[in-house]
């Protein structure tokens, strides 16, 4: 998991390596401070020797403000390189996201992306600040303050020795128990995350039932999960302080009292045993080594934290899309056909259980073929395996003639437009929505594809035309306009195949009319294969052929002879008895 993350280092690897650096640096003066106040006392103060005081007192300010200077530099680079981390990883796991097949989106739901995106990188980024500055500055401030402090006086120090044991071992065991539970919690977040985005997007449908109540009983319920596992977590870790003060209180305690006797029995001569200036500079040292162990312990707190949103993360890099290009891909298509050959599937490794089931097919290149079944007769499942959004488990798909797995996978799906029932728009403008389907698209190339998709009278009605703004999701436009924007979107690229997913589902008559219209200006100019998965018989009418599905399997297929309302009647009839004479 660390091998993973740190890999995203990158550019920021140099300041992450001074940061270290400067840290030592400032902790080596810090570790020069107290032995300096020692000769100030021993030799200033009580030598009565004025020269001495100003001279040891020039000193302490030199190495406060070099101490000083070296803690800001390191503050600036540590922050610089955590933050620099944390976008790379963001960035790394956005990207990999983009990559992902819809396989491996499956295994991630929306809401757990997010918080890893979110939540979890933060976690780490403070890790990883904590680690390059206080990780450092911690064990660096113990190990120098024990070693001046065991030069001062070795049996006194033996005090820190047989603290740190007692600290390590209560910090372990507290470790060992907190860290499951803070591995729940951020699965408790995914739960809640989830629990918003659903409502937020459902928000007409909740307010429309009057199911606030029910959805905030929802919120309260994840939150009090997280709340209980939360505050067990923190109610564990606040063992930590008085585990702390303990082992503070006890060798302060312990360092004054021998400490004093040993100034009595010298008679304060640091040749003879201890002096003033000496205890000064241990109790000093005592809690430079304390506060190492409390920095120490924060350590561990936010390691562990950040170890479990560390293998979340890892866990979305390390993911492998299921999705390749061969060695040697095809870019060209050759024209629009498409083959269904034995073809088997099934959504998940772990599911046995096939979605389509020897499915053998001949579409020719330019035919406008409807795809009709009930709901969970796999239509949906058919088309998507031709721009590889999915891989067939046996069989083979082609398209012009050549099986998908051997084709450039970008260069494929370009030539494959995708309209689905529910289409998304992004915030932006009209004509930047458009240019999703061809980014270079000339001004007249939007406008021919508004008019073909009979889009253009109502973007034409917008105060700012091409350049109206789009909210998230398209919840500043109607369904119907929404939805002859995606068919403009599709058709701008004028692809070899479109493939349409309830195209008309949300639509009134009249743009179902205007939505089949467009389809069908598309087939005479683009020439273009048209896949329309649908219900709506009268759509199906238009098309060339229809192909009926059950249960994963092609029952039945119809033939368009040249009359459409014949043809609707004769599509009507089977239906009725594929449904049982109803």
């Amino acid at each position: 998991m660390i091998k993973t993350l740190l890999k995203y280092v990158k550019e920021y690897k140099k300041v992450a390596i001074i940061t270290p650096i400067l840290v030592l640096l400032e902790v080596v003066l810090e570790i020069m401070i107290p032995l300096v106040m020692a000769e100030l006392i021993d030799q200033g103060i009580d030598g009565g020797s004025m020269p001495d005081i100003v001279k040891y007192g020039i000193e302490l300010l030199i190495f406060a403000i070099l101490a000083l200077a070296f803690g800001v530099a390191a503050g600036r680079t540590a922050s610089v390189a955590s933050a620099g981390f944390a976008r790379n990883l963001r960035g790394a796991m956005y990207d990999h996201v983009q990559e992902f097949s819809f396989a491996n989106i499956d295994k991630f739901s929306t809401a757990s992306i997010v918080t890893r995106l979110t939540t979890d990188v933060s976690n780490v980024q403070m890790a990883f600040q904590m680690c390059t500055r206080i990780a450092t500055r911690a064990p660096g401030m113990l190990i120098f303050a024990l070693i001046a402090a065991f030069r001062i006086d070795a049996e006194l120090s033996l005090v820190y020795v047989g603290i740190l044991p007692v600290l390590g071992i209560g910090l372990f065991i507290l470790m060992k128990i907190v860290y499951p539970i803070f591995n729940r919690v951020f699965k408790i977040y995914d739960k809640l995350n989830n629990v918003v985005q659903e409502n937020l997007y459902g928000i007409r449908v909740v307010k429309s039932f009057n199911r606030q109540e029910h959805e905030i009983e929802k919120f309260q319920k994840t939150s009090g999960e997280l709340y209980k596992d939360f505050s067990k977590a923190e109610k564990t870790m606040a063992f930590n302080m008085p585990l702390m003060q303990l082992c503070m209180y006890a060798s302060m305690l312990l360092i004054a009292w021998l400490g004093a006797r040993a100034i009595v029995a010298s008679g304060n001569n640091a040749a003879l045993g201890l002096s003033t200036g000496e205890l000064i500079s241990l109790i000093t040292y005592a809690m430079q080594i304390l506060v190492s162990l409390m920095m120490i312990s924060m350590i561990f707190v936010m390691f562990t934290m950040a170890r479990a949103s560390g293998e979340r993360i890892a866990e979305i890099l390390n993911e492998e899309s299921t999705l390749h290009d061969p060695e040697n891909p095809v870019f060209e298509v050759a024209d629009g056909s498409v083959d269904f050959e034995g073809v088997h599937f099934r959504y998940g490794k772990s599911n046995n259980k096939d979605v389509l089931n020897d499915i053998n097919l001949h579409i020719e290149s330019g035919q406008t073929v409807g795809i009709i079944g009930a709901t969970g007769s796999a239509k949906s499942s058919l088309v998507q395996l031709i721009p590889r959004l999915y891989d067939v488990q046996e069989g083979v798909v082609k398209v012009g003639g050549i099986d998908v797995k051997n084709y450039h996978v970008e260069s494929l799906r370009n030539q494959v437009a995708v309209v689905l029932q529910k289409n998304t728009l992004f915030s932006g403008t009209i004509a930047e929505n458009l240019r999703w389907g061809n980014e270079n698209a000339t001004d007249e190339e939007l406008r021919h594809a508004c008019k073909l998709a009979c889009a253009d009278e109502f973007v034409e009605s917008f105060d700012d035309g091409y350049d109206t703004y789009i909210e998230q999701g398209g919840s500043n436009v109607s369904g119907g306009q929404k939805q002859r924007t995606a068919v403009a979107r599709a058709l701008i690229n004028e692809p070899l195949m479109i493939l349409a997913d309830e195209p008309t589902g949300n639509l009134d008559s009249r743009s179902s009319e205007a939505v089949i219209d467009a389809f069908i200006t598309a087939k005479k100019k683009l020439e273009a294969t048209t896949l329309m998965v649908t219900h709506d018989s009268l759509s199906a009418s238009y098309c060339d052929r229809v192909i009926l599905m059950r249960d994963g399997i092609v029952c039945s297929e119809l033939v368009n002879k040249g009359n459409r309302r014949v043809f609707f009647n004769e599509l009507m009839e089977v239906l009725r008895k594929l449904n049982g004479g109803e």
